[in-house]
């Protein structure tokens, strides 16, 4: 053990460049190019169909839940199988769906089925699929790992907008789907050169550890302390940041002005998944969690109140920081107190409660909008307090427990943490 956390130190490490074919393929895939780019089509497809906006809005919510649906499936098939023969075959479905918007004629039916099918497939191209190779070559060296590849999620979400844009303006629409399809593949020779778990060792106790139920699991307190604060995280920051456009040019702030707070988001969260990261590795998890969703209940805060292009930037700063920083503590989490032997299936159902939040919050935004027929600063406060509560719940999760093998969760263990159920 004491041989492999040194090794750790090395960049020479064969787990660096697992972790760098993560980065590259999570910064093409669907977590990258469906949220960040899909805006960008809503006018040229209204343009060239007569489709109405919220008819073409349908396919995002269709892909959400989809995805939300489909990653605890993803998830224990990542347990049970290398990485690879999961990831790859994903990516090549994955990189088809998005050329094959490209050849839309007119029904939408056409649009939904594909954005279901990228649903689908999503998360298999995803940090899900990766994080848990990545996280068998790490122990002293893990949360600044999985920040690395959380990192590639924020790359592309500044990089491809602005690729599919250009091709959009100067090529048009078609070639622009068929452009991200391609770019889809650009993580498909590395994932198959490099991505593997490591091998390890397993003694009697880790076999039988592998065979934990997760219904066993999930009666836990400690599985719930997790997964509420990802709820409430998501539905107060997916709130703010669907809206955040709108709040800002409602407030006389200019269009250039709030466009720039947008990219904020992503820059900031680049910046908080690596300072996170880099803590995790130092500090007990649970006490960096409070601090990261301290500081995006503090930029949902500043946005409620902002008539400025500089609030509101300094607001989507703090928040895009928020955001990538919680990113990083979840699976993190899972795997210190839960081990690796189910960690995606578990990581899976995380997203799907990550989903819940994220589909509600934005909701209820826009119906307070709709209701005050303004972005009331009262109402956007009130969606910072989520954020506070998720903040405090932090402090209720024990310290980690001590495992017969570091990779598994021992039996006692969680005999122990089902004790503790709610």
């Amino acid at each position: 053990m004491s041989e492999t956390i040194a090794e750790e130190n090395s960049l020479s490490y064969a787990g660096w460049r697992v972790t760098l074919a993560a980065f590259v393929g999570v910064m093409v895939s669907f977590a990258a190019m469906v949220p960040y780019t899909f805006s960008l089509f809503l006018g040229p497809l209204h343009d060239a169909f007569g489709w109405k906006r919220e008819a073409i809005s349908n396919a995002f919510a269709i892909t959400a839940l989809t995805v939300a649906a489909c990653s605890p499936t993803i998830g224990s098939l990542l347990d049970r199988l290398p990485p690879r023969r999961i990831i790859l075959p994903c990516i090549v479905v994955f990189a088809c769906g998005m050329a094959s918007l490209s050849l839309l004629r007119g029904h939408i039916a056409q649009f939904y089925a594909s954005y279901l099918l990228l649903g689908i497939v999503g998360n298999g191209t995803a940090q899900l699929a990766y994080s848990r190779a990545v996280l068998t070559w790490f122990e002293q060296r893990r949360g600044l790992a999985l920040a690395i590849v959380l990192t590639g999620s924020g790359t592309g979400s500044i990089l491809l907008p602005i690729i599919a844009q250009h091709v959009i303006t100067t090529n048009g629409w078609r070639a622009s789907y068929l452009t991200l399809g391609s770019i889809a593949l650009v993580g498909f020779p590395l994932t198959a050169l490099l991505v593997r778990n490591r091998k390890i060792v397993e003694t009697e106790s880790t076999h039988s550890a592998v065979a934990t139920k997760i219904g066993a699991v999930l009666k836990t307190r400690i599985f719930w302390l997790i997964a509420l604060p990802v709820t409430l995280s998501a539905f107060s920051l997916n709130a703010a940041i669907a809206h955040l456009a709108a709040l800002l040019t409602g407030r006389s702030i200019t269009p250039a002005s709030a466009a720039l707070a947008l990219s904020m988001l992503g820059v900031s969260g680049i910046l908080g998944r690596l300072i996170t990261g880099h803590l995790l590795d130092r500090l007990f998890a649970p006490f960096v969690s409070v601090g990261v969703l301290l500081i995006a209940g503090l930029g949902v805060l500043t946005i409620a109140y902002a008539t400025t292009a500089s609030l509101g930037i300094a607001g989507a700063f703090l928040m895009g920081f928020g955001a990538g920083s919680e990113a990083d503590v979840v699976p993190y989490l899972i795997a210190k107190y839960f081990g690796r032997s189910r960690f995606s299936t578990l990581y899976g159902l995380s997203w799907t409660a990550y989903a819940v939040g994220g589909a509600i919050g934005p909701v209820l935004m826009g119906h307070a909008f709709d209701k005050a027929g303004t972005y009331l600063p009262s109402t956007v406060l009130s969606f910072a307090l989520p954020l506070f509560i998720a903040a405090v719940l932090q402090f209720f999760l024990p310290k980690y427990p001590r495992t017969s093998s570091s990779n598994f969760i021992s039996s006692a263990n969680l005999q122990a943490a089902v004790d503790t159920a709610l």
